[in-house]
């Protein structure tokens, strides 16, 4: 399985995955007092139409068969297509357009960890 972490906030992501793996916004914050600024407008997903850039590029670059898309947000939705699926997530907002653009939405992430760790434990992948 491979995985790319985008969308979200850079010092976030970085936990988890790869660095080179990482398309997402880095924030900005002011030297001297420490409060957010905003966040780096280079970035390939900070603009309008940048999620589903970035995925066209994943699919081409790494000839991924299937790409999933998971958030919270329009701009995520927006990523579908070029992403296969969206999976859209509400526990901590939810929002209409996200719910009505999501192949299936979630509330509570863990209902999507136990769906991912069951299919791992699946002789079959493609059992579900």
């Amino acid at each position: 399985v491979a995985r790319a972490a985008f969308g979200g906030f850079s010092d976030e992501a970085e936990a988890e995955t790869p660095r080179g793996a990482i398309y997402a916004n880095t924030i900005l914050w002011d030297a001297a007092t420490g409060a957010y600024v905003g966040f780096d407008p280079h970035e390939p997903t900070a603009s309008d139409g940048g999620k589903p850039r970035v995925i066209e590029r994943l699919k081409r670059e790494h000839r991924y068969a299937t790409v999933v898309m998971i958030g919270d947000g329009a701009t995520d939705a927006q990523a579908k297509p070029p992403a296969d699926a969206f999976i859209g997530y509400g526990g901590v907002v939810q929002r209409d357009a996200v719910l009505a653009a999501a192949d299936w939405f979630v509330t509570d992430f863990q209902d999507l960890l136990d769906v991912l760790e069951h299919d791992d434990d699946d002789d079959d992948v493609g059992a579900h």
